[in-house]
């Protein structure tokens, strides 16, 4: 362990941003309700897609999708637990809606960086990921599957909620996997968002 690690480094929640996630959200839901509640003529008018149906299935996914992220986003809004903590047993990630949990550090295999637009995300890699997979509810668990199908993993750490940045949060992750980690496994691979 470096000289100015501590044994144990706790991120909280930052209330602000997911606050912003939240009334981001909202305005989506807002954006969908007004798409679903158009009329063929006011869709023929107004919109450059014409199909009443398409616009009205855009409108009802994003009711419900982003009606989930608002939700949970209120549910983390009152969240007393640390968003993530990351110690010499590991790491423990209460970041997001679909959060992973304890994760120890002998498990932990490294990690690749995703970019969806400007927003990076941590990609955690586990020597079993399928035990993964069922962590959460129902809901948690279809996300869990999609995310192991997309990237080899469930466990996707972004910094969205957190009080840190991604720079920092990618700094204390490496930190932390160095020093009590399988020492030199951390990739800082740039995975292309549309893989």
């Amino acid at each position: 362990m470096s000289d100015n690690m501590t044994d144990e480094v706790v991120v909280g929640l930052s209330k602000k941003k997911v606050f912003l996630l939240i009334v981001g959200s909202f305005a989506f839901v807002a954006l969908g309700v007004w798409m679903f509640s158009l009329d063929a003529s006011s869709i023929a008018r107004n919109l450059p897609r014409k199909d009443p149906r398409f616009v009205h299935g855009v409108g009802v996914a994003a009711i419900a999708f982003f009606g989930l992220c608002g939700s949970i986003g209120l549910r983390k809004m009152f969240d007393k637990k640390p968003g993530l903590v990351l110690n010499s047993s590991g790491i423990t990630d209460n970041s997001s809606g679909v959060s992973a949990g304890f994760i120890p550090w002998s498990e932990i295999k490294g990690a690749k960086i995703l970019q969806v637009g400007a927003q990076k995300i941590l990609i955690i890699m586990v020597e079993k990921p399928e035990a993964y997979v069922g962590r959460g509810n129902i809901l948690q668990r279809a996300a869990n599957k999609m995310n192991f199908n997309l990237y080899g993993t469930p466990i996707l750490i972004a910094s969205n909620t957190l009080k840190i940045g991604f720079p920092e949060l990618h700094s204390l992750f490496h930190q932390y996997l160095q020093a009590f980690g399988n020492a030199g496994s951390i990739s800082s691979t740039l995975v292309d968002s549309e893989h």
